[in-house]
């Protein structure tokens, strides 16, 4: 089993600046896509970034130009650089890794969550 354990939440002010951090532990062979996602209350989980092992990443349309993500293999580690905060950041953010254990003939793939840690923005 793999573990990931998120840091980095609090209450800050509109147009502020958090980093959360991830960390993975337990059973790697090595982790493929790392991401976080957010879930505000009454909304559905959202994704905000991910990062793939080779540094390619994906942002969701309400983040880009605000946040940056990043990664460092060797600590199997994301992060997650929020500036200019608002008030619709709001939310739970989870982190999430997948990797595929097995041999070619019968790869499996396993997906992982974190607790969460609360960003909350003031107006």
């Amino acid at each position: 089993q793999v573990q990931l354990v998120e840091s980095g939440g609090g209450l800050v002010q509109a147009g502020e600046s958090l980093r959360l951090s991830c960390v993975a532990s337990g059973r790697i062979v090595g982790l493929n896509k790392m991401g976080w996602y957010r879930r505000a209350p009454g909304q559905q989980r959202e994704l905000v970034a991910d990062i793939t092992r080779g540094g390619f990443t994906n942002y969701g349309d309400s983040v880009k130009g605000r946040f940056t993500i990043s990664r460092e293999n060797a600590k199997n580690t994301v992060y997650l650089q929020m500036n200019s905060l608002k008030p619709e950041d709001t939310a739970v953010y989870y982190c999430n890794a997948d990797q595929e254990i097995g041999p070619v003939e019968a790869v499996r793939k396993f997906d992982y969550w974190g607790q969460g840690t609360q960003v909350t923005v003031s107006s």
